[in-house]
């Protein structure tokens, strides 16, 4: 995990938002073909007002920064938080400040 990336992903409020919706999906999302097991479409997190490209933005930067997994089903990419990651972020931090 690279400290400064996740900084960076995580200093725009509409990925903030993306990853909190992420933390319990049946709560912030429309249901959906496939289970949330293996993530939420890409094209729910629209309902944020962004334009797609927006947001397909915003979400490569999260797994980018590797606070997402991605999954793709036929034409359809499904995303889901890297729990992993999240929490050697939060022992980053703890540790550094």
């Amino acid at each position: 995990m690279n400290l400064d990336e996740v900084l960076k992903a995580l200093a725009h409020p509409a990925r903030v938002e993306m990853l909190t919706w992420l933390k319990n999906p049946h709560d912030h999302f429309e249901a959906q073909q496939h289970p949330f097991e293996v993530g939420v479409s890409a094209g729910q997190f629209e309902r944020c007002g962004l334009s797609q490209s927006t947001v397909s933005a915003h979400l490569s930067t999260l797994q980018r920064a590797g606070l997402l997994s991605s999954t793709r089903v036929g034409q359809w990419v499904f995303y889901k938080r890297n729990e992993e990651t999240i929490r050697a972020f939060l022992r980053a931090i703890a540790s550094k400040l």
